[in-house]
């Protein structure tokens, strides 16, 4: 199985359009949180329609898994807890979202919503809980948050991500976990867009500006992954160092 995933496109039409024209060469799309963006000066709740359209567009010819990140979250989950209510209504047979999961020929994805509080906590907890139990040969768990305190995660001043994500691999052992959000991990020295948490294969794409986003590409059967960005590509096998940008 080949997988192409993509985070944080933060409402750039154009690179949207890019997944649209390379999706056809893949198995499964993966868009990692961050769809919309916060800072741009169309309404985000004009951007949420939009990017809806792109999405079930793009599901009608590939299957399309989208998780939440911080920049999604439009709405409210009944206690209050700020939550990407838009997303959530899209989901469909070949759009998985936020508190769902897609299985084929024993690859299990669970899909990660951007949690803030206990109820959104519950929630993701419950679809890993109950995927857990699910046979499967590979777990792909998408996550927009990064582990905390890895080279996914470097700020270029200190750790961000999740600090209790590392834990949650720990106790589940999901064999990749796709994220995004702290968008120049890749691009420092001491950053990295693939790292090993708890024998967990975690991967960040980054993020660029321009028509075409940084990417990860994912190929199962060889267990090979590629990272795609402006400085070119470099690529890694499970286990294997990872050097520097090509």
């Amino acid at each position: 199985m080949r997988i192409l995933a993509v985070a944080d496109l933060h409402y750039s039409l154009r690179q949207f359009d890019w997944v649209r024209t390379k999706m056809g060469e893949f198995d499964l799309v993966v868009v990692a949180g961050d769809l919309l963006d916060l800072a741009s000066a169309v309404d985000l709740e004009a951007q949420a329609v939009a990017v809806g359209g792109i999405l079930r567009r793009c599901a009608a010819g590939q299957v399309v898994v989208a998780s939440s990140g911080n920049h999604d979250l439009t709405g409210t989950l009944p206690g209050g807890e700020r939550a990407a209510r838009w997303l959530e209504e899209l989901g469909a047979e070949r759009l998985r979202v936020d508190d769902q999961s897609w299985e084929r020929d024993g690859v299990l994805v669970s899909v990660c919503r951007w949690w803030e509080g206990p109820e959104g906590k519950a929630r993701m907890l419950a679809r890993l809980e109950e995927d857990a139990a699910r046979d499967k040969r590979h777990w792909i768990w998408v996550h927009h948050n990064p582990p905390d305190a890895t080279a996914v995660s470097w700020t270029g001043r200190g750790f961000g991500g999740d600090k209790e994500l590392a834990g949650w691999i720990g106790r589940w052992r999901p064999d990749i976990v796709l994220c995004g959000h702290i968008h120049h991990a890749p691009f420092y020295a001491e950053g990295a867009w693939r790292v090993e948490v708890e024998g967990a294969q975690v991967f960040n794409p980054g993020r660029q500006p321009g028509p075409v986003p940084t990417a990860i590409m994912l190929d199962l059967d060889r267990r090979r992954a590629e990272w795609w960005s402006a400085e070119g590509v470099d690529a890694a096998e499970w286990g294997g160092a990872v050097a520097g940008p090509a």
